[in-house]
């Protein structure tokens, strides 16, 4: 999603300040400018609703999926990098919860700087992930998905309960689609696909599409075929992957 020009033009503006001064002191003005009245009406406040706008469901979380998302986290944190305070890739919408207590300024590297958690600006998640539906606990593919676990805190007993639930949320709301498709009942579609799109929880409907269609599929929904089927379906897999 792009920005409006005039709200990029007042973030370079904020950067270009960062940028003149010392790097002793790039940190401490970094922080200053972001607390100042004046930055959160004409940045943070429109910034905030742009992420709001591309959060899951209504407005939840980008790292946990559960909670409202009431804050701007620095995915790289200001004390590590002054330079990307600014940075419109560098912002995700966070409860308080993740941004306070969980994730915090934890920013793991490798040897060579590089970032050892998962970005979801430039990769995609399940790259590094695998949602076990049946107990909703992520376990780790790679390096980046173990750590990306652990400094979120993904596997926090609420975070793999609420999961659970949602599984069979979505599918119930799937079976109820598939009953209004069959009778031409368009509202009712809507209200299934509506229930589906905002409860919490976003990645385990996109988990159980991507897991529907990979070997071994039928193993992993043996005991609810009907909702495999469902799950493989084009027609609903466009509209649940649309947004």
């Amino acid at each position: 999603m792009a920005l409006p020009d005039d709200l990029v033009t007042r973030m370079a503006g904020l950067s270009g300040q960062i940028s003149g001064v010392a790097l002793d002191n790039r940190t401490a003005l970094a922080k200053e400018l972001w607390r100042r009245t004046s930055t959160r009406d004409a940045v943070c406040t429109p910034l905030r609703r742009f992420l709001a706008q591309m959060a899951p469901g209504r407005q939840h979380c980008m790292y946990c999926g559960d909670n409202h998302g009431t804050d701007i986290d620095h995915f790289e944190p200001v004390t590590r990098n002054p330079l990307r305070t600014f940075d419109w890739l560098n912002h995700l919408l966070a409860c308080s919860t993740c941004n306070s207590h969980q994730k915090r300024d934890q920013f793991p590297v490798d040897t060579d700087g590089r970032p050892l958690l998962i970005d979801p600006t430039l990769e995609d998640p399940f790259d590094h992930l695998f949602l076990s539906l049946s107990v909703g606990e992520y376990k780790a593919l790679t390096a980046k998905g173990r750590l990306t676990i652990e400094v979120c805190g993904l596997n926090r007993f609420l975070l793999s309960r609420g999961r659970v639930q949602a599984r069979r949320v979505v599918a119930m709301s799937l079976r109820d689609w598939k009953q209004a498709f069959d009778t031409g009942d368009a509202d009712q579609m809507q209200v299934a696909l509506q229930t589906v799109h905002e409860q919490p929880f976003a990645d385990v409907c996109q988990a159980m599409l991507r897991q529907a269609i990979t070997p071994g599929a039928e193993v992993l929904f043996e005991k609810a075929m009907d909702l495999l089927h469902l799950l493989r379906f084009e027609p609903l897999r466009e509209l649940l992957l649309r947004d």
